[in-house]
């Protein structure tokens, strides 16, 4: 059995693996910013607010073997309607959580078993679309902090990130919040569909576990083929 943290485990991709980790027999310690998940009583929950509050690593287990961090945003506006603190907002969500708390468990994560972290990008880093400057600076950061941060922590902690394309959860409701605007978005992607947040804790169940433990500083998209196919 490993132990394994999950900031922003209450909803979305973080609940989705929680409940996978749970099924694998795995000890989960989860956060949540508003409401606890009442059909998740098998994982260990605490109150954090990641732009307000410093994560105590002192109320999680001596070791960790896998932290994975799943906060963020998606907010699509032309870039001359953005403010700079719009994209800095985004920036201490998304980049500054990550690394604080990763600071703050290192020593602990450093005791694990093959160890590793799973951070989160998405497709607008690499392919570009209209509208999505805001979102896709702070995940670009994102990729970049995973190449590096996988440099100086091997060979002890892995680290990787995955590249999501719009997923059907709790955050992306405003895009997809009715049949015609899911239809609208899976014809823009070579599988037709929509992702489902089982398809990303997928992939982050499988980055965490020992079957990739030959893979880190990568960037794996999980996109329905959105970032490499045209058809």
């Amino acid at each position: 059995m490993a132990t394994y943290l999950i900031i922003g485990a209450s909803s979305g991709i973080g609940k989705a693996t929680a409940q996978q980790l749970v099924e694998q027999g795995h000890q989960v310690i989860g956060t949540y910013y508003q409401t606890t998940p009442k059909d998740l009583d098998t994982v260990e929950f605490f109150s954090l607010n990641v732009l307000e509050q410093e994560l105590d690593a002192s109320q999680l287990p001596e070791t960790l073997d896998g932290i994975v961090y799943c906060p963020g945003s998606i907010n699509l506006l032309p870039f001359a309607r953005i403010k700079p603190q719009d994209f800095l907002n985004d920036y201490n969500l998304q980049v500054i959580g990550a690394i604080k708390t990763i600071q703050a468990c290192l020593k602990k994560l450093k005791k694990g078993h093959q160890p590793s972290i799973v951070l989160f990008s998405t497709v607008a880093v690499q392919h570009g679309f209209n509208f999505h400057t805001q979102v896709a600076a702070s995940k670009g950061a994102i990729e970049g902090l995973t190449k590096s941060l996988a440099a100086e922590l091997s060979p002890t902690v892995r680290v990787n990130c995955i590249a999501p394309s719009i997923t059907q959860t709790p955050l992306a409701g405003k895009l997809l919040g009715s049949d015609a605007k899911i239809d609208v978005n899976a014809q823009r992607h070579p599988l037709k569909k929509i992702g489902q947040a089982k398809d990303i804790a997928n992939m982050v169940r499988f980055l965490l576990s020992e079957e990739a433990s030959w893979i880190t500083g990568q960037v794996l998209s999980v996109d329905g083929g959105m970032s490499t196919l045209k058809i």
